[in-house]
This record gives structure tokens, C-alpha cells and sequence, in this order.
């Protein structure tokens, strides 16, 4: 029976929100609820798998984990893209790659649920609530303000909807966006240190590659008005967060709003986790049943596809 992994299902939901009787009789699937820290920890637990079912990049697998597994041979990854996965060294290994849909609707709203939550104060009027207080906080509007969106794809372009619908006045910028690409959105293409400028909330969608890697710095930041709210749920190493902490601990920035870091999960006194006017949460811009049922349903027909020897989904290098 061959031995299937399911790793970093944090919430212990995996083999609940979808049905896996499919792989009855024909494999034995253990979920890790834990993380497991470092590549020794994930080659010594992984070592007679299979398959491994990865939860997009929370455990990475450069080659030199892949060439630890001998028995290794079908890896699949939610979404698909994975930039944690070394593709042409699981090709010359031959493991197979196979990855899942995913839901772009999930982050967009996390990502409003971010910027109001900021804006309005709602984790401390909360809290003050709870202790008996009553309005202590002054909140801020967003309509006729400015958005920026850095990275104008699928994600951006529905967050600069909303961003219409409350009244703000959307600009848009990414190394290849078009005038007619940000129309359809609506939005207006700008240059990117008149989109840091000019905004009232910088907010970044933007993939990570060598060429997005710390786009948004210490002078990026210094360009941004004093006022300002930056917001990453995207990837954590977009932005340099020793510079974003530093900014809004001086009042150079007003705050930050982020749902990634440059690494998962995070130390516990990584500084985004205790700053004051940085609202932070555990990336949970893509945790939702709805989603979990799309990624892990699809990983089961991955597995069954792979067992049957025709893989659906494969990802080449």
C-alpha cells in the first residue's frame, strides 16, 4: 500500500473537509499537524513516503531534500505554482509534480479585511470593548482616498474593484502593465515611485522572483507619505521587513498590514508580530473551507490519477 504524507495541516482539517475514500485500499495517509523545521526534520519524518501532498510553500524542497527521499514519487503541491519546489531536480529524480486550482477570491478578501480592519481600528476597539471601554480610537475613511496596487493580475485586479466601489481613486503599476491591461481594471497605470507618493494605501500582489525579491525597501518606504498604510499578502520577501518595522516604529509610516513573512511561520519574536500600528496575521489570506476543499479535493484526484498511471495537473520545470 503505498504511504501518503500530508504536510502543515495546522488546523487538523485535512482528511475532514473533503472525502478521501477514493484512495481506500490503496493508500495509508498520515497528516503532520506540526511544522516541520528544517530540511533534516523533513527528510528523517518523510524518509518511506511516496507521495507527499504540501500545502503551497510551507515546507520547502530544494534538491538536496529531494535527493533524501529514495522513495519519493509523486509530490503534490496546492496551486500551481510553487516556488519552493526545486522543479528540474525532482524531473531528474523522477518525481512526479502535480499541483491544484486554487481560489484568487479568498486573498482579496483578506486583504480588505486587512485595510478596513487597520483603517478603523477593529482589533483594538475590540479589545477595549472586552474591557470595558468605549470609543477610544479615531478611524479613517477610505473614500476619495488614493490606492496603489502593486501588481495589477488576477488578485489585484479584484482588489482595485473594491477599491472602486468604496470611492478611491485606483492607480496601478507592475514591470509589464499596460495602459489597456490597467483600464479594463480600473485603474490608472502610474510610474512606480508616483504609485508610492501619491497613495493612501500601498498594497502589493505581486509573484516573487529575483526581480520582485525586497522591491519595496527603506528608500521605497521613504518615498510613501507619512500617512500611509502598507499592506502585503502576497509574498513576505517582497518587502524588505526590517525597513517596514523601522519605519513604522519611527512614525515615518503610519502602518503596516501583512499576512507573509520571509519565513513561515515566523519566529515568535520576529518583529512584525509585536510592532505597534503593524496589523499581522498567520497567511491566512488562502485559509478557508472553500478553498481547502478545492485544494485537497483536487490533491486526492491527483493522487488517484497518479496511482492509475495517468497524472492530471503536472508542473514541468
Amino acid at each position: 500500500m503505498v504511504r501518503v504524507a500530508v504536510l502543515d495541516d495546522y488546523q487538523s482539517v485535512a482528511l475532514e473537509v473533503v472525502d478521501w475514500s477514493a484512495l481506500d485500499g490503496r493508500a495509508e495517509i498520515t497528516a503532520f499537524h506540526e511544522h516541520l523545521p528544517g530540511e533534516d526534520a523533513v527528510a528523517d519524518a518523510l524518509v518511506g513516503f511516496e507521495v507527499v501532498v504540501a500545502m503551497r510553500e510551507r515546507t520547502a524542497f530544494p534538491a538536496s531534500l529531494l535527493r533524501r527521499l529514495p522513495h519519493l514519487r509523486l509530490l503534490v503541491t496546492t496551486g500551481m505554482r510553487n516556488s519552493s519546489i526545486d522543479l528540474p531536480a525532482a524531473e531528474e529524480l523522477g518525481i512526479t509534480i502535480c499541483g491544484t486550482d486554487s481560489v484568487a477570491s479568498s486573498t482579496v478578501e483578506h486583504t480588505w479585511a486587512l485595510i478596513l480592519a487597520w483603517s478603523r481600528h477593529i482589533v483594538e476597539e475590540s479589545a477595549n470593548m472586552s474591557a470595558g471601554r468605549w470609543q477610544t480610537t479615531l478611524g479613517n475613511g477610505l473614500a476619495g482616498k488614493t490606492l496603489g496596487i502593486v501588481g495589477l493580475g488576477r488578485i489585484g485586479s479584484a482588489v482595485a474593484a473594491v477599491g472602486n466601489a468604496f470611492g478611491m481613486r485606483v492607480v496601478a503599476w507592475s514591470q509589464n502593465l499596460t495602459t489597456e491591461r490597467a483600464d479594463a481594471a480600473g485603474a490608472e497605470l502610474v510610474g512606480f515611485h508616483e504609485l508610492l507618493a501619491d497613495s493612501d494605501v500601498v498594497t502589493v500582489h505581486l509573484v516573487l522572483s529575483d526581480r520582485t525579491r525586497l522591491l519595496i525597501g527603506a528608500p521605497e518606504i521613504a518615498r510613501m507619505r507619512p500617512s500611509a498604510l502598507l499592506v502585503n499578502t502576497s509574498r513576505g520577501p517582497v518587502i524588505d521587513f526590517v525597513a517596514v518595522t523601522a519605519a513604522v516604529s519611527s512614525g515615518a509610516l503610519a502602518g503596516a498590514a501583512v499576512d507573509v513573512y520571509d519565513k513561515e511561520p515566523p519566529a515568535v519574536d520576529h518583529p512584525l508580530r509585536s510592532t505597534p500600528g503593524v496589523l499581522a496575521t498567520p497567511h491566512l489570506g488562502y485559509v478557508t473551507r472553500g478553498v481547502y476543499e478545492v485544494f485537497y479535493g483536487q490533491a486526492v484526484e491527483d493522487v488517484v490519477a497518479f496511482l492509475d498511471g495517468s497524472p492530471v495537473r503536472r508542473i514541468s520545470p
